[in-house]
């Protein structure tokens, strides 16, 4: 996995990038909160390990700027906090959508136990977003249910969600089938349609 630290602590740093390193795991370093967020922003990883306070953007701040990107993968947030961090800090942190948290000073089996956390539900996020994904077309009419419990024609629920316009044809099968006789080229009948509505 690609895992972003934001960290300025520099022993906190190396303790954290030998140890994800050892595992096998890429390793991107931010020593603030906006130089994370300017590397996520460009190029998203899964997990993030985060310091709660930095200069700048804070660890909390940095969470709501990745909950709130549109259209990107989950990515699991763990926080960086000290020893002494009151449950009422922590209730803040998870309703800013950290995912989970690590204490300081930090150890290098509690972080691999993390990390088989994190990596166990990002597989889960995948398979929900393969699920989600799917489409579902009736096996008779071969129209889609949109999530209104709508049964719309192919066409124009592709059409609504990506502005792409459609022409008709008939395969060579099919005009077989229908017609009796091969079509006149190999490319099928082209029958021109007009844009779904």
């Amino acid at each position: 996995m690609r895992i972003l630290i934001a960290e300025d602590d520099f022993v906190s740093v190396k303790v954290l990038q030998l140890t994800l390193e050892q595992e096998g795991h890429e390793v991107v370093v931010a020593g603030s909160g906006d130089r994370a967020w300017a590397l996520y922003d460009a190029d998203p990883v899964r997990v993030i390990v985060s310091d709660w306070m930095m200069p700048g953007m804070d660890g909390l701040e940095l969470c709501r700027m990745v909950r709130g990107r549109p259209k990107t993968d989950y990515t699991y947030f763990i926080l960086l906090t000290a020893l002494n961090t009151g449950r009422a800090n922590l209730r803040i942190a998870m309703d800013a959508g950290v995912d989970d948290f690590l204490s300081k000073p930090l150890d290098r089996e509690v972080i691999s136990m993390r990390l088989r956390v994190a990596d166990r539900i990002l597989d889960y996020a995948r398979q929900i977003r393969i699920l989600k994904d799917l489409l579902p077309i009736c096996m008779y009419c071969k129209r889609i249910r949109d999530d209104g419990d709508y049964w719309q024609q192919v066409e124009s629920y592709i059409h609504a969600h990506t502005g792409s316009n459609f022409s008709h044809g008939i395969c060579p099968d099919c005009f077989t089938q229908e017609f009796g006789s091969p079509p006149p080229s190999r490319t099928g009948l082209r029958i021109a349609s007009p844009p779904a509505s």
